[in-house]
């Protein structure tokens, strides 16, 4: 995967802001990965491809994709922690038409 631009701190259950635990969006041009570092995390989707349902659980191998300005959000399930990390183009060894 090509290297992001931008990442967040690593976050862990009690850590996680609140912003991403509500609804939001990325903007446009930017695409996040959603990287568990260790535990289980499940990705909400919204709208875009792959949205609806109970979302997707994401963990150490199974990182989460989030397209230009889809909105989505996260809940921890239990202990975890994570880290999203932003790119200005599709990454690589995602398809955009791949939901995570």
């Amino acid at each position: 995967m090509g290297a992001p631009y931008k990442s967040t701190p690593v976050f862990d259950e009690t850590t996680l802001p609140d912003a991403l635990r509500r609804e939001h969006r990325t903007k446009d041009g930017v695409w996040g990965v959603i990287r568990v570092l260790e535990g289980e995390l499940r990705l909400i989707l919204v709208d875009g491809p792959g949205a609806g349902g109970d979302g997707t659980i994401l963990t150490p191998g199974r990182p989460g994709l989030i397209r230009p300005q889809q909105t989505h959000h996260v809940e921890p399930l239990g202990r975890m922690r994570m880290q999203v990390d932003f790119h200005d183009h599709a990454p690589d060894g995602f398809s955009p038409a791949r939901s995570p």
